[in-house]
């Protein structure tokens, strides 16, 4: 079963099962994905995590069930999953901009959310820099934090913080990183090689929980030259990469790159790959490319179909 019916089968079991209390762990057994992956794929695809989307459709049947019967409200939040008619009250209202008893009268209009079909984007605007890299196991070693699933830009925070408490230049320099002068023309960053770039983050390793995932800013362990005992590490598998890249962009554009990867990578290219997102890790770099450049590249795991 391909991405795109594999995706359809779980908003089929959302609706089959939307008087209940649906987790993330609940849907993804509609599919062949882990937890963790499918979350990441509904959010780049739909571009909303999928608690966001369950809300949306229990409000909108909601809605629909308060205009079309005499069912009291606070039978209608507990058939929903809301503990109390006012928390039920405050989320009915953010998303129809009226109360529940309002909504009863005649001629008021609903914010109605349809469920969702997916299909292929066509869309060819603008192209992918991509590639496909078999690579062997390696280990790194690292900073490490639990981020939120539902927290949109959490990995960039993860960076921004570690950049801003200097945890990032100390790891940089326990693994070896060599400084570059970029006023020195003979310096080796004008002939930079981006595999050998030294920090990374890692997500989608270790075991997910509901709610929750594993991160990890961290560098290659190698043989010599690194002082790793002070961080956590991890090893990475063989595994089959899909690379995209956004080719040499300005430093006030790094990171606001990357989730704009990810959607590509899953809505646009993965579905039409002849690949299928392997329940492994993805990668994200941010590098210098010289001449005062940058660049971010994800690397996501993937299986031939």
């Amino acid at each position: 079963m391909d991405l795109l019916m594999q995706l359809n089968c779980a908003i089929n079991y959302i609706e089959e099962h939307i008087d209940n209390d649906l987790e993330l762990l609940d849907v993804s057994k509609a599919t062949a994905y882990s937890p963790y992956h499918f979350g990441r794929l509904f959010y780049y695809i739909a571009e909303m995590p999928l608690s966001e989307y369950i809300r949306k459709r229990k409000l909108t049947l909601a809605g629909m069930e308060l205009q079309s019967s005499d069912i009291k409200v606070i039978d209608l939040a507990m058939k929903y999953g809301y503990e109390n008619s006012d928390s039920f009250t405050r989320a009915f209202t953010k998303q129809h901009g009226i109360t529940p008893t309002a909504a009863r009268q005649s001629g008021v209009f609903l914010k109605i959310f349809p469920p969702l079909t997916f299909q292929i984007k066509i869309k060819g605007v603008q192209g992918m820099n991509w590639r496909i890299e078999q690579k062997e196991s390696f280990e790194v070693f690292g900073i490490e934090r639990i981020v939120n699933k539902d927290e949109e830009y959490g990995v960039h925070h993860f960076w921004m913080d570690c950049f801003q408490d200097g945890s990032y230049e100390k790891l940089f320099d326990d693994a070896g990183g060599i400084r570059q002068d970029p006023n020195d023309d003979t310096s080796p960053e004008k002939h930079v090689d981006r595999s050998e770039c030294t920090i990374r983050a890692i997500t989608g390793y270790g075991d997910p929980n509901k709610k929750t995932f594993p991160a990890i800013i961290c560098a290659i362990k190698k043989k010599e030259g690194q002082v790793t005992a002070r961080y956590s590490d991890i090893k990475i598998p063989a595994m089959t990469w899909a690379i995209f890249s956004t080719g040499d962009i300005e430093m006030s554009e790094l990171g606001i790159a990357i989730p704009k990867l990810f959607s590509q990578a899953y809505s646009e290219w993965l579905p039409t790959s002849g690949y299928d997102k392997a329940n492994g890790p993805d990668m994200e770099i941010r590098g210098y490319a010289g001449d005062g450049k940058y660049y971010d590249e994800v690397w996501v795991s993937v299986v031939k179909k």
